[in-house]
């Protein structure tokens, strides 16, 4: 941590001192996120199995691993759309899963949620969808929400489009908007579900760029569910991978590149050979051949 040194001008002293012992104050924070012994299935498949992970506060978070690992529904677990069997999850100093209806909404106004597939409502103009939270959860008036929505489109580049349906929107457009919908309200984090699928070079590069911006600018805490390793990697502060239940490692990108963990390796690495299987669980070629049960 920078040192802060003692000036002969004492009003600048004090200043440095509190400055310093805002800092450390920051450092020792507890995570925005606690997830402690989690454990979740869906009928006999196991998703989690005792996980643990915690998301720290201003930071971007990724929960990376290969499809089907269960990153979309760590989100739903976090946001209260999903009750675990067993395990808790802690969100802002609350158990997410013991509170009641209005006060679960209430926490989830200070969540904004990128979907993977944008999810704007298709009768809705690129303005109104963007305002629809601020209509919804606030009181204020229409020249207010009108400014607010211009503001948080000219965040994401596109105040010139706030007139076009999300039918006139190209793949990466209708993403940054939902990006501006997802921020209307000021939200203490945003979870990104899958934000750079099916989207071009330019587009991701894009993105790439806006959740790191937005996230250090408006200081909120981001999770990002993702297998995109390379873009993930370029803004992630910590990444957590998680395959068959578990966590299997977790640590700063550059930490994760170079683990001597195979697994870990070959995912991050995009190697086809290695701990995970090419084939999937069958009988052997025989008894599938010749019709014999075994």
């Amino acid at each position: 941590m920078r040192e802060y040194f003692a000036f002969a001008d004492p009003v600048r002293n004090k200043f440095c001192k509190i400055k310093k012992l805002t800092l450390n104050m920051a450092k020792k924070q507890p995570p925005l996120i606690k997830i402690r012994n989690l454990s979740f299935s869906r009928g006999e498949k196991v998703i989690f199995d005792g996980i643990d992970v915690d998301i720290p506060h201003g930071k971007i978070t990724a929960i990376m691993g290969p499809s089907g690992s269960g990153k979309t529904t760590l989100l739903k677990l976090i946001s209260g759309q999903l009750t675990p069997q067993s395990g808790t999850v802690e969100v802002d100093g609350q158990h997410i899963h013991e509170l009641g209806t209005r006060q679960l909404f209430k926490l989830r106004i200070r969540m904004g949620m990128l979907f993977q597939s944008g999810a704007l409502l298709t009768d809705l103009s690129v303005y109104d969808n963007v305002a629809y939270p601020l209509l919804e959860h606030t009181a204020l008036p229409q020249s207010m929400i009108r400014k607010l929505v211009l503001m948080k489109l000219e965040a994401v580049g596109l105040r010139g489009a706030h007139d076009l349906m999300p039918s006139e929107l190209s793949g990466g457009m209708a993403r940054r908007v939902a990006l501006a919908r997802a921020i209307a309200l000021d939200p203490m984090m945003i979870l990104y579900d899958e934000p750079f699928s099916g989207q071009d070079p330019i587009s991701m590069g894009v993105l790439v760029s806006l959740i790191r911006r937005l996230n250090d600018a408006a200081r909120m805490t981001s999770v990002v569910v993702s297998h995109d390793v390379h873009e993930t990697a370029s803004i992630a502060d910590l990444i957590y991978v998680i395959s068959e239940g578990r966590v299997i490692e977790h640590g700063t990108p550059q930490a994760l590149l170079n683990s001597k963990k195979p697994w870990t390796r070959q995912f991050m690495l995009a190697q086809a050979d290695g701990p995970v299987p090419f084939h999937h669980p069958a009988p052997s070629l025989e008894a599938d051949f010749l019709g014999r049960a075994e």
